[in-house]
């Protein structure tokens, strides 16, 4: 029988790590340059989380989660995202306090059942940040600007914020009763998804990707026009540091996010050379959600986030980015004598730090070299007969083909390896 991997799950192999890994390591580096800590959740967590924090109307608890009942009929759901785990782990393990700023990074994989499409697929990956225990709208604009400043590092271009205000809790409600009066002469015409959003939560109607639904939602009113005063001053705070930050943005009243549990701050970050909708461009999103840690038994703490998915920016990386993985030596012999002292010479390469390997299945030394060719070797180490009677190898620089005597000595020959490594 023929085994394949899941609809909308793939294998990331050897010639695409190199990208990934690229893209990891600069999301590390920045986040940690920003004093953010890495955690790691489990990738399953109570079901009653998911749907408690993301909204039971919304369309990942509703149609997407991965949830599945344990041996002892607990129902569990693989995480379709990473912010309500994150603020679990910090309830159950005393992370956020009094007056203290917690910092917190992520990178792994998300699961949601989803048609699989180019940059999104059912199992996918995410990278992102949360930030608890401040309320100024300083604290929205670096998490914007850390992440532009990832995507310019990686070479994205065109670049634009996407940014909106939803309220907080005491104007929310004036915002969800103007979009229920204006949406109910039309709503009978809209998708079955948007007839249900009526009726739980009109707001959520913002959300929809449904061609039909979009003329309505286009003239619908906006948030902006409804939040109390509190909620327009922070708002305004943060356009005025993305503008002294030199941000590129653009203010969208329909930019309401996925997730039922954001306040004030919402933002997509777009790029425009993924494609020519918002959506198809959509690499970043995030926003407040002041209220979370409160939902979940935790004091009132405010808290700003936001999540990269990896698997879209790839696709974007995979043309610009020229990386790949390369060997600092392959040590080439022949006969057994000179596999002995091969050996010898690459686990002490290995020892001081480079990295080295050698053929296991009795190859020619046309082959050998051949395979130091395809493992994109810096370098060749080559043993033979009369390398033996000498005491000497030759050491091949591939890019170049300029070769020089050595002695078949693994310090020595480190010591010429490393300046290039």
């Amino acid at each position: 029988m023929k085994y394949s991997a899941p609809r909308g799950a793939k294998d990331i192999l050897p010639g695409e790590t190199p990208v990934w890994q690229a893209a990891e390591k600069t999301c590390r580096r920045l986040f940690e340059l920003y004093n953010y800590g890495e955690i790691r959740t489990p990738i399953f967590e109570a079901t009653e989380l998911f749907i408690r924090t993301i909204g039971e109307t919304t369309d990942i608890v509703s149609k997407e989660m991965y949830t599945f009942n344990d041996r002892k009929g607990r129902s569990l759901t693989l995480r379709p995202e990473e912010t309500a785990p994150v603020v679990r782990a910090c309830l159950e393990n005393n992370l956020i306090g009094k007056e203290r700023i917690t910092k917190l990074y992520y990178l792994g994989p998300m699961f949601r059942y989803e048609r699989p499409q180019a940059g999104r697929s059912r199992q996918f990956h995410q990278a992102g940040v949360e930030v608890f225990g401040s309320d100024d709208p300083l604290i929205d604009a670096e998490v914007i600007i850390l992440a532009e400043q990832i995507f310019n590092h990686l070479g994205l271009k065109d670049l634009e914020v996407d940014i909106n205000s939803v309220g907080c809790k005491e104007c929310r409600p004036e915002f969800t009763k103007k979009l229920k009066a204006y949406f109910k002469e039309n709503v009978d015409k809209m998708c079955e998804d948007c007839r249900k959003r009526f009726e739980f939560n009109p707001l959520r109607i913002l959300d929809c990707k449904e061609g039909p639904c979009q003329k309505y939602i286009e003239s619908a009113p906006a948030a902006i026009d409804t939040i109390c005063k509190e909620c327009k001053k922070h708002f305004e705070a943060v356009i005025q540091q993305l503008d002294n930050s030199g941000i590129k943005y653009k203010i969208n009243n329909r930019l309401v996010r996925g997730l039922d549990y954001y306040t004030r701050t919402t933002f997509e970050v777009v790029s425009r050379q993924l494609g020519a909708s918002r959506l198809a461009g959509t690499v970043c999103g995030g926003g407040r959600y002041d209220t979370l840690v409160e939902e979940l038994g935790g004091k009132p703490t405010p808290a700003m986030g936001f999540a990269i998915g990896l698997d879209r920016l790839i696709e974007v990386m995979r043309v610009t980015h020229r990386e790949s993985r390369s060997l600092g030596l392959y040590v080439a012999t022949l006969g057994k004598d000179a596999r002995k002292i091969g050996f010898d010479i690459l686990a002490k390469i290995r020892k001081a730090g480079i990295s080295a390997d050698m053929d296991y299945v009795g190859k020619g030394l046309s082959a050998q070299m051949k395979a130091a060719d395809r493992e994109n070797a810096k370098f060749a180490l080559i043993i033979g007969e009369e390398e033996l009677k000498t005491g000497r190898a030759i050491l091949r620089n591939m890019k170049t083909a300029g070769q020089e005597e050595v002695a078949c000595d693994a310090r020595i020959i480190a010591e010429k390896l490393q300046p290039q490594t």
